[in-house]
């Protein structure tokens, strides 16, 4: 890629950008979008719909970066959590490392790089020069203890919660004649007598959750028919298609049919007592009873009663119990060949991106576009931004599919789904963006890495140098455009038109969504190990990332002051994965450079590289045994020093009788749907089950 091409790319997003931000800073004062970029603020009755005239209200301001700009990080902790402020220490990481990158980077290797002798240089004609200038292809041959100890703070600050108290146990023994109940009751009676306080047992409820599923349908198409103005709207004809038949009120109709619902809901609720699992939650009366629990074997068997950290009970994915164990075993299997697949798949659309970015291979592939090719500008598009652009369209879609897939493999809670999705999203976008975009140039590369692994230093040194300027294109589509398309949020608003202008919706029925921390954290971890890789490759590349990392600093700080909600919390467990990332980063970086010194002829520099990724991994496993541990469970000391506070706290009388209830199946609680769909002008923040 030339430099006029990477420029054109930077054009088209630079304008996209300040687009974006230009909108976004004007509609999201209008009245009837305060539910698109402020849902957050109002479920916390913080903002209101204001429908008086106002100029203001027309021109663009930055009043939103100064908001978001001053929210401190005990704020962030108050409001969102603990996984949100290890979400904004990513960003925060990131910037000091490649700040002090990025100045070296710039103002060091940049110069060598292009004042070196390997290739040709034409000041005259800078515009056409490649890129391959400013990378070291033209140089002559020859955070961990803060957010640890932030996690056991949290802790100590904490109010009392059900999943402290509470472990869910598997695989129950039930003899002939007696109930799961009983079992657990008679068990935990007798070898926890001092700390065992209750138990709930599991049901299945998948079929019951259908049904409610329908009943909230038809409960929300009450509440909007009622809403609407015109009475006549609410008739129809009962015949074929509406068009014949006589004339029905739908309201009178659709209340009977809820009303009907409701009374099977309630028969179905009755009949599940006997639909038992082989699974309850147990919940004790401290925390370290139950961590004594969760953590000795329970009994001789090692299959029978097998314990697990129960998740709060707003995060626990029901359906995983309606499964059978082949079932779920059946799942792992088509899960592991699913993900092969759409990982060969995918290989596909960076063929395709490959051989845009080669305006020789294009001409040879679609000889009848060598005219519009020869074209200055539509040359410079197709390879410097349409590559880019293609591929992220095809890497958006692979989110909710790893959702799907963490799903099928048998995690009880959303964010044990949410953390394994957010794993494999990783590593796919390391191997289908980078590794296989360097070494799809060549089938060779690939079979070599396979047959001769001695020799993946020297392929990746010749390799992934020669894709520095795709990727510097893609860090500004990808990084700065998806920003830019986040904080305008393009999907919710055009779905919130459609509501407001062709279906009668008024926009007072909406959700608070939670971010999407599988899809987001994956991204800038991804940008973190281009910028670990290309930093003495292609130093050029730092510039735009310091600038994407500048951008999401301010925007997902107000996206989390704004929109965002939690739904659950993982006391920070994310931050292992950005450990591993970087630490994977650090070692392809050295193997690179390794290969690279060897290539340049200068073996000093070559032997003196290869200690570093083995140090590396040696500060990768202390940082294992001293910080890892804290992300896995609470130590006695916590513990029992937090059961202390409670013994002085008057509340944990009250706490442990709603502690009974807390794990009760949704499904199963009392409903009342009819009746009351005025409720339905409140957000809703969870389901109308009562």
């Amino acid at each position: 890629m030339i430099l006029s091409a990477l420029l054109t790319s930077v054009g088209i997003n630079l304008g996209l950008c300040f687009l974006f931000f230009t909108l976004y800073s004007i509609l999201r004062k209008q009245p009837g979008n305060i539910h698109v970029y402020a849902p957050r603020l109002v479920a916390e009755g913080k903002s209101q719909r204001r429908n008086h005239f106002n100029l203001d209200r027309f021109l663009p301001s930055a009043g939103w970066v100064t908001r978001a700009w001053q929210l401190s990080e005990e704020d962030l902790l108050s409001t969102s959590g603990l996984d949100a402020v290890v979400f904004m220490r990513i960003f925060i990481f990131s910037l000091r490392v490649f700040t002090f990158a990025g100045i070296i980077g710039v103002f060091i290797l940049l110069p060598i790089n292009y004042l070196g002798n390997q290739l040709s240089i034409d000041f005259s004609d800078l515009p056409n020069k490649s890129l391959d200038s400013f990378s070291i292809s033209n140089v002559d041959n020859g955070s961990n203890s803060y957010i640890s100890s932030k996690r056991i703070a949290c802790f100590y600050s904490s109010k009392p919660e059900p999943h402290q108290f509470t472990i869910l146990v598997s695989g129950i023994p039930v003899s002939s004649g007696s109930r799961v109940g009983e079992s657990v009751e008679s068990f935990f009676t007798k070898y926890h007598p001092s700390t065992y306080l209750s138990h709930t047992v599991v049901r299945r409820t998948n079929k019951l959750q259908r049904v409610i599923d329908d009943a909230e349908k038809l409960y929300r198409t009450l509440g909007h028919l009622k809403s609407k103005k015109r009475t006549q709207q609410r008739f129809r004809r009962d015949g074929f298609l509406g068009l014949s038949g006589r004339r029905v009120d739908l309201l009178d109709q659709y209340e009977k049919k809820l009303e009907d619902l409701e009374d099977n809901l309630r028969m179905e609720q009755s009949s599940l007592a006997g639909e038992e699992v082989r699974a309850a939650f147990v919940s004790f009366k401290s925390r370290f009873g139950a961590a004594i629990a969760l953590h000795i074997q329970q009994g001789i068997d090692p299959i029978e009663w097998v314990t697990e950290q129960a998740p709060e009970p707003q995060d626990v994915y029901w359906p995983f119990f309606s499964a059978s164990f082949l079932k779920r075993w059946i799942c792992k299997l088509v899960f592991v060949v699913a993900y092969i697949l759409l990982t060969v798949s995918f290989l596909i659309p960076v063929v395709i991106v490959q051989g845009l970015t080669n305006l020789n291979q294009l001409e040879v592939w679609f000889p009848f576009l060598r005219g519009v090719l020869t074209i200055t500008f539509v040359s410079q598009v197709i390879t410097g931004y349409l590559p880019s652009l293609i591929l992220q369209l095809f890497l958006s879609l692979v989110p909710p599919i790893m959702i799907i897939f963490s799903s099928m493999q048998g995690y009880i809670s959303f964010s044990k789904i949410q953390k394994s999705a957010c794993t494999k999203m990783l590593w796919f976008t390391i191997w289908n963006i980078f590794f296989a975009n360097v070494l799809s140039g060549s089938v060779l590369y690939q079979v070599n890495i396979i047959l001769e692994p001695k020799e993946i230093p020297k392929i990746l040194a010749e390799v992934v140098p020669a894709q520095a300027s795709f990727f510097i294109a893609y860090v500004v589509t990808s990084g700065w455009t998806s920003l830019s398309s986040e904080i305008f949020r393009t999907f919710p608003l055009i779905c919130s038109f459609v509501k407001q202008h062709f279906t009668g919706n008024d926009g007072e029925e909406f959700q608070v969504p939670s971010i999407p921390y599988h899809k987001e954290i994956p991204t800038i971890l991804f940008f973190g190990l281009l910028g670990v890789t290309y930093f003495f490759l292609a130093p050029l590349i730092l510039p735009f990332l310091l600038v994407y990392f500048c951008l999401a600093y301010i925007v997902y700080r107000n996206q989390l002051l704004n929109v965002f909600a939690p739904k659950y919390e993982t006391g920070g467990k994310f931050w292992p994965i950005v450990h591993n990332s970087t630490i994977f980063s650090l070692v392809l970086m050295h193997i690179i450079a390794i290969g690279i010194f060897g290539l340049k002829k200068l073996p000093l520099a070559s032997s003196l590289t290869i200690p570093l990724p083995v140090l590396t991994l040696l500060f990768n496993e202390f940082c294992r045994k001293r910080f890892l541990p804290i992300f896995r469970d609470y130590s006695a000391e916590c513990l029992i020093n937090k059961d202390r506070e409670d013994q002085r706290d008057p509340t944990m009388v009250e706490f442990r009788d709603k502690l009974v209830s807390a794990y009760q199946d949704p499904a199963l609680k009392p409903i009342q749907y009819s009746g009351s769909i005025g409720r339905l002008k409140s957000p809703l923040l969870h389901s109308a089950v009562a």
